[in-house]
Order: C-alpha cells, then sequence, then structure tokens
C-alpha cells in the first residue's frame, strides 16, 4: 500500500466515522433490542498469506455453536430480519471502519478472504493480495449480486463451498488482478462514489417491482 492511499484510507475513515457516530450508536441499541448480543460478528480474515486478522460487523444471523466456510443457501435461514436490512445497506460492514484506522483493511480492495481459501490456493491469493484487502471493490461492485445469487442456491455447506470454489474465486480473481494493475487513487475514489450510489438504486428498483 503506498503512503498516499494509507493517508487516504485514514482521512475518509477519520471523516466517515465522524459522521455516522451518532447514527451508528443508535443502530446498536436497535439492534441490541431487536437482536440481543453479541451485537458484532467478529471473523478471521487473511490481509496477506500467512497474515490473519479480525475482521469486525455487526451481526446478521443468528449464533450456531460452531460455524466455517462463505454464506450460502444453507445459512440463509439464519439470518434474521434485522440482519437481512443490515446486509442490504451494507450497515453490517460500518465497524470495518476500525479494520481501515488499524491498517488491516483499505476502503477499496479484494475481499478479505478465509484462510481456508487462501491456503488452498496460495497462487491465487498471492496475486490478489497484493493489494490491500478492501471494503468495497471492483469484484464487490461487478460480481457480488451474482455471487450471491449463485451461492442462495446451495443447500449444504459442500455445495456452497463447491459453488464458491469453481463459480466465485476464478471470476473475483481476475477482476480483483484488473483492479491490481490499474489502481490509483482517481480509481478508489470512483469506485467509493459508485459503491455508495448502487444500495439505494438496488432499494427501488425493489419497490418499484
Amino acid at each position: 500500500m503506498t503512503p498516499g492511499k494509507r493517508l487516504f484510507d485514514i482521512a475518509a475513515a477519520l471523516v466517515l466515522g465522524a459522521v455516522l457516530i451518532l447514527p451508528f450508536a443508535i443502530l446498536l441499541i436497535i439492534v441490541v433490542l431487536r437482536e440481543g448480543r453479541p451485537v458484532f460478528y467478529v471473523s478471521e480474515r487473511m490481509r496477506a498469506p500467512g497474515q490473519p486478522f479480525r475482521l469486525w460487523k455487526l451481526r446478521t444471523m443468528r449464533n450456531v455453536a460452531s460455524d466455517s466456510g462463505v454464506s450460502g443457501g444453507d445459512k440463509a435461514a439464519r439470518v434474521t430480519p434485522m440482519g437481512r436490512w443490515l446486509r442490504k445497506h451494507r450497515a453490517d460492514e460500518i465497524p470495518q471502519l476500525w479494520n481501515v484506522l488499524k491498517g488491516d483493511m483499505s476502503f477499496v480492495g479484494p475481499r478479505p478472504p478465509l484462510r481456508a481459501y487462501v491456503e488452498r490456493y496460495p497462487q491465487i491469493y498471492a496475486r490478489v493480495l497484493q493489494s490491500r484487502p478492501g471494503i468495497t471493490g471492483l469484484a464487490t461492485l461487478y460480481f457480488h449480486q451474482h455471487e450471491e445469487r449463485v451461492l442462495s442456491t446451495c443447500l449444504t455447506p459442500d455445495q456452497t463451498d463447491a459453488a464458491y470454489v469453481r463459480r466465485c474465486i476464478p471470476r473475483k480473481a481476475r477482476l480483483d488482478e484488473i483492479y491490481r494493475r490499474r489502481r490509483s487513487l482517481c480509481m478508489d475514489f470512483m469506485l467509493m462514489v459508485q459503491t455508495a450510489r448502487r444500495a439505494p438504486r438496488r432499494g427501488m428498483k425493489k419497490r418499484k417491482g
């Protein structure tokens, strides 16, 4: 990560944190009242091969004794009504501002992968994770909805894993490679703007339908 990109991330995280602190505090109270505790979901992710970190999100699913792998149709029944709203508006990712301030993540980059996939596909992730993982990115913008549709049809953890490996990882990696070759502060800013614009549009389309 270049010094310019790091300074941009810190400045943007501080500004957004100041703007969101009151709405986020109100959101936390609502989540506690409706869903109970724990409020946060903490998951191990990788920022580079051999470099794990703790990713913070608002909890969107009911707790179980053990959990692993990416989310597919096999976990759909665990998503709470409040969790669906949080995911739709990406509000569950607000705590990742802390990950950005710590330097674990950037605002823009590949989504941080689970350790299991980094260890299973080291050649792919050695290239992908040359960019610091991000809250949003090229693959997030242009592949995330398709990924959700693919994984939503999976009824077991094995089906979810197979679909993710075969139909998602290679295509996401290609988009992440395009970002790595072309990345710049201007590109990061444009991807952040597109991310901010997309969520409201999806909501409008669903209401019109």
